[in-house]
Parts: C-alpha cells; sequence; structure tokens
C-alpha cells in the first residue's frame, strides 16, 4: 500500500499555518499524523496571491514571500496543476463557479487525494471531503 495523501484547501492551510483553533479536532490529528503525507495544491498558492491582489486577504504578501519556507517546514509537499487537471476542473458538471474550488477538486479526483475542507461545495463538485 502506497503512502497516504491529503490535500488541503486553501483555507485549511491558512487556519493551520495561522488559525489552527478553526479546525476540526479531527483535521488536526490527521494532520499531525506522520503516516500522512500533506499536499498542497499551486491554485492555493494562486488562489492566496489572487486575494491578496484585490484586497480580500491583506495578509497575503507575507504568506508568497515564505510560500516555500513554510511548505518545506511542514514537510507538504506541492502540487502542480497540469492540462489534465484544468480540463477536468472545466468540465465538472457544477453551478458551482469557484475557479479555485473546481482545480482543488479536479486535483482531488484525478491524482485520488481526498481534501481537507470545511466547505461542503467541494464535496458537490465530486471530490472525496474530510472535515469532521
Amino acid at each position: 500500500m502506497g503512502e497516504m495523501k491529503l490535500l488541503l484547501d486553501t483555507h485549511t492551510l491558512l487556519w493551520w499555518w495561522g488559525e489552527p483553533g478553526k479546525l476540526s479536532p479531527r483535521v488536526l490529528t490527521l494532520l499531525r499524523d506522520p503516516a500522512y503525507q500533506i499536499v498542497v495544491s499551486a491554485a492555493s498558492a494562486w488562489e492566496i496571491a489572487t486575494k491578496h491582489r484585490i484586497g480580500k486577504y491583506p495578509p497575503g504578501g507575507r504568506i508568497m514571500d515564505g510560500w516555500e519556507q513554510r511548505l518545506a517546514t511542514d514537510g507538504f509537499l506541492e502540487l502542480a496543476m497540469s492540462s489534465r487537471h484544468a480540463f477536468r476542473a472545466g468540465s465538472i458538471i457544477s453551478p458551482h463557479r469557484d475557479p479555485f474550488d473546481r482545480m482543488l477538486a479536479a486535483q482531488s479526483i484525478l491524482e485520488h487525494i481526498p481534501i481537507v475542507s470545511a466547505d461542503a461545495a467541494v464535496s458537490a463538485l465530486g471530490a472525496e471531503r474530510i472535515w469532521a
């Protein structure tokens, strides 16, 4: 059996780094379990940069400046976005329009990695979601 992996939704990653009290007890346990390899999508970097640029996430600049170091310190792996991911994200039949959620759901589905998210919308996009 291969290593167990978990894909973090952007808010889950940010809460882990800054507001761990917002994470469910189950999620905290999973993120601390060395049996799991934690994966962070490049889509999360894109989402943080976009929300910082438009003023929806002021701390984004600090997060971007320390991105690689933060991932390395926590032992998280980065998942690149591929055209295969993009085609799936754009093809999911759903009224949900958020491109970041769509990309994360597509990556979760195609890479067979459950997504750790408080947002039920990712389940509606077809991804296996873990939270409570």
